[in-house]
Order: structure tokens, then sequence, then C-alpha cells
């Protein structure tokens, strides 16, 4: 078993090498204010001015500038090359939540991968990027989402689900997903409060970005203690 590289009582921001802005950080260091860059991620991070905790991967996307500007202590190589470095990143990660940046709205096969490590590993990690944020429903345990009436609530599955539903317009009760089969994009919010009961692991929820605070609360918590954020 990993030993975890970074562990933190407080949320870690998890920034991939993908595109990120400088709102995004912003809003993600505000929550989660350490940051730990998966390999060529610390070259955003020193662009927008920020120096990582650590560094994790296999370090073929890491440039030469950002290995002569960071401390070699930070610098943190995991050499196998059977998962990426985000993947890599995230399991050596020990903290309440992740907020991960750099995932989404680039490249699609690195989403995918990103989604991939989601499903693997049992961190409460939400991933910001675009308009979006998506995360991974904790399987057999009920997340509760304080969202608004008619708010886009988007299912998909990474492998074959089953699960019960309060709160949607189109409940998912006696629904059998498979990313082959059913899945449950643009379903909406009937009410407020939308709880989600999944009874295997791989299903990724994706809301508009506001909803960034009430995801976290979700994975947290059982009651949904969040409103809406101004993300």
């Amino acid at each position: 078993m990993e030993t975890s590289i970074v562990n933190s009582l407080g949320g870690v921001t998890l920034i991939a090498g993908g595109p990120v802005t400088r709102r995004d950080l912003k809003v993600a260091q505000r929550r989660a204010p350490i940051l730990v860059a998966a390999d060529g991620g610390a070259d955003a991070a020193l662009r927008w001015g920020v120096m990582p905790q650590a560094v994790i991967g296999d370090f073929d996307s890491l440039s030469p500038r950002a290995r002569e500007t960071i401390d070699p202590s930070r610098l943190h190589p995991i050499a196998e090359q059977e998962t990426t470095d985000f993947d890599k990143a995230l399991r050596s990660v020990s903290a309440p939540f992740v907020i991960g940046l750099g995932c989404v709205g680039g490249r699609v096969d690195h989403t995918l991968a990103a989604l991939n490590a989601l499903v693997r590993h049992d961190r409460p990690c939400v991933l910001l990027g675009g308009p979006d944020i998506l995360f991974a429903a904790p399987p057999a345990r009920a997340i509760a989402l304080r969202l608004a009436a008619g708010a886009r609530v988007s299912l998909f599955p990474l492998s074959q689900v089953t699960g019960l539903s309060q709160g949607l317009e189109w409940p998912i009760n006696g629904l059998t997903f498979a990313p082959n089969r059913q899945i449950g994009t643009s379903n909406r919010a009937a009410l407020r409060d939308v709880t989600l009961t999944f009874a295997q692991p791989g299903m990724i929820v994706i809301l508009p970005r506001r909803f960034l605070d009430a995801a976290v609360a979700a994975l947290l918590y059982p009651a949904p203690i969040a409103a809406p954020s101004a993300a």
C-alpha cells in the first residue's frame, strides 16, 4: 500500500496539465489552499505565480524551468507508466477533499482518464473546469445536494450502476445505468434539495460550477449544509 506524499487537515487543490485559468485557481485555493501539482501542472501553477507544495508524477511533462525553480524536496517522481500523473497525484494525497484543475476542457482522453481515476480511488474529489463541476458519487451512501429548482443534474456512468433519487425531475429509481446503455445526462432538480444513492461505484455527477460548495459538502457530510457558491 502506498504512503501518502501530502497529508493535509484541509482541502487540497490538485492541478493537472490541462487548461487552467487564474479564476479557477483562485476559486479552488479559496477553498483548498494547499496546492499540489500533477507533473506538468506545476508549470501552470508557476505561470500564475503559485509555488506547489508538491509535484507528483513521472515527470515526462515537467519543463526544465519548473525543475530548476522548484526545490528538489518538493519533487516526488513516481516512475510507473501504468497510470496517469493525475492518478498518481490523487492517490498520493490524504485530505478531507480535493479540488482538481486542469482535467476538464482540454484533451478528451485526459478528461476520460481523470474520470477513471475518480472512480478508482476513494477520494472526495471535485473537478472544476469551464461551466461544470464533476465528481464520482460514493457507492452505498446517500449524498444530499443543496441545489436550486431547475438546476441541471447530469449523470454519466462509467460502469453498470443502479441507484435511487429524491428531488429529480426524472427519478432514477429502477433504472440500470451503463456507458453503452442507459445514461442520465440533462436531468434537472425539481426541488432545492436532491438526494442521490448509488449501489455501486462508477457514477459521475455533473453540475453547474456554481454548486461547487454544495458538491464538496455532499461528499463530506450527510446533510446539504452549503448554499450555491459564487464560483
